[in-house]
């Protein structure tokens, strides 16, 4: 019997869907999962001529694949990844490669991959984006590990992935050890960041404009023809059409306003903040996905708490456009936060990543995918040293011309006392970037009042303490 050239252990919606997709493509694949009926059942649903087959133990699974064995492992990240390791280790042999293709934390898979290296035994991190239809339909992947081990799944991986109007494949190495869940990480927190943008325009034109759900769609519809193109502002307009089948409402507008998170936007927030990162956009996608959730506190809140009526005073469509434009320079100001604080990582860890690879790996199948990701992989190729996008002259010229869209929607919503943290994050960081001088030099002299911690000065060099 022929042996499979691919593994997949756990057998959760993504696992499926990329077992098929994998299969699909002509590479034959076994599939394991701890639940046999899991297993069973995903096998009794294929179709004639899916080279999909099954395997109820580690040694059948090792015993169905050809070496070196490509074993990828689509379980819960965690403890559940050690606990499958460890269970599969014993059936290993010297050259065989490990494929966690969960949203492990980076430094979990680092030292995955110490462990398992010291046992001859490859390892690699691939953050896979783009959603169940992804998996199945060519999802973004970013690998990250053994070199070796890349090159050894380069033919699978390749054929597997999304792929771009100019065919190119959304899959490359981005480094070693744990360097591809970190972008994968990172490409998490901007989408924090882009989502909660996205949910503050709504938010302003739903209560501010009285915008209904039908409105709205074609608004985003509309959007989704121009620079604002992607996946998330695309979806959007999807979701404002959708009605709910037992009200007959706009579906949006039945869901419990909690939005719930796993954890990666959170990592990349507290990464940005060990490296000494300005994550202001993205910082406030997770802070507001936590406030959401005290639901209960912000329905006391609002009887107790006086505030301004979300009543819109002015010309409909002045703020309508001004929406559209001061959504793309929050856009442009998340993916600048994001690529920034990958080049501090990339630095602090020795990942030698490639922002021109990253931005083309995320131009199809990963869930940020957006046509502004092609001016951002043009960029550098321009200058592969960029210490940041807005040095871009297309990117400068790009956020500078539509800042007074954005501070406009900014003075509104605050009037409205409509919450836009990520806008107006987004907005602080811009205007504190451009600042040569910020206020700083009073923080520090307050330091130094309080705790002697010195200061410097900007006459001469040393370190200086006042007897205030």
């Amino acid at each position: 019997m022929k042996k499979a050239k691919f593994a997949l252990v756990g057998l959760g919606v993504m696992g499926q869907n990329l077992a098929l997709n994998i299969a699909n493509k002509g590479y034959p694949v076994v599939v394991y999962n701890r639940t046999a009926s899991v297993t069973q059942e995903f096998i009794a649903r294929l179709t004639n001529g899916q080279s999909v087959t099954s395997a109820y133990s580690y040694a059948d699974l090792m015993a169905s694949l050809e070496k070196p064995r490509r074993i990828m492992l689509m379980v819960k990240a965690g403890p559940a990844v050690d606990a499958v390791i460890s269970e599969i280790k014993p059936y290993l042999e010297p050259g065989d490669i490990l494929i966690d293709g969960g949203n492990s934390f980076f430094a979990d898979t680092e030292r995955r991959t110490a462990e398992l290296e010291r046992d001859s035994f490859l390892f690699i991190g691939a953050g896979v984006s783009g959603g169940e239809e992804g998996a199945l339909h060519g999802p973004s992947i970013m690998p990250g590990g053994s070199l070796a081990a890349w090159k050894a799944l380069q033919e699978i991986f390749t054929a597997a992935a999304a792929k771009t109007q100019d065919g190119e494949p959304c899959v490359d190495y981005v480094g070693p050890r744990g360097a591809g869940h970190y972008v994968k990480m990172v490409h998490n927190g901007i989408e924090y960041a882009i989502m909660q943008m996205i949910a503050e325009v709504y938010d302003l034109l739903n209560r501010g404009l009285s915008l209904t759900a039908t409105e709205l769609a074609d608004l985003f519809v509309e959007w989704n023809q121009g620079e604002l193109a992607s996946y998330l502002i695309e979806i959007t307009g999807e979701i404002f059409k959708k009605l709910d089948p037992e009200t007959g409402k706009p579906l949006v507008d039945v869901i419990l306003d909690e939005a719930e998170q796993k954890g990666t936007g959170k990592w990349t927030s507290q990464n940005a903040f060990d490296l000494g990162a300005p994550t202001h956009a993205i910082n406030a996608g997770v802070a507001s996905r936590i406030l959401s959730g005290m639901k209960s506190q912000r329905t006391v809140a609002q009887k107790l708490i006086d505030g301004p009526s979300p009543t819109f005073i002015g010309d409909r469509e002045v703020l309508l456009a001004a929406c559209k434009h001061a959504l793309f320079a929050g856009l442009v100001l998340a993916f600048t936060q994001g690529f920034g604080l990958m080049q501090l990582a990339s630095q602090e860890y020795e990942y030698a990543l490639d922002m021109q690879v990253i931005a083309k790996i995320w131009r199809a199948g990963c869930i940020i995918r957006a046509d502004l990701l092609d001016d951002i992989m043009q960029a550098y190729g321009r200058d592969p040293g960029l210490l940041n996008l807005l040095f871009d002259e297309d990117f400068n010229k790009a956020v500078a011309k539509r800042q007074g869209a954005l501070r406009y929607v900014l003075i509104n919503a605050i009037r409205m006392g409509v919450p836009v943290y990520a806008l107006s994050s987004a907005l602080a960081y811009f205007d504190a970037y451009r600042t040569e001088r910020l206020p700083a030099n009073l923080t520090q002299a307050q330091r130094d009042y309080f705790g002697a911690h010195t200061y410097r000065r900007l006459d001469k060099e040393g370190s200086f303490h006042t007897q205030w």
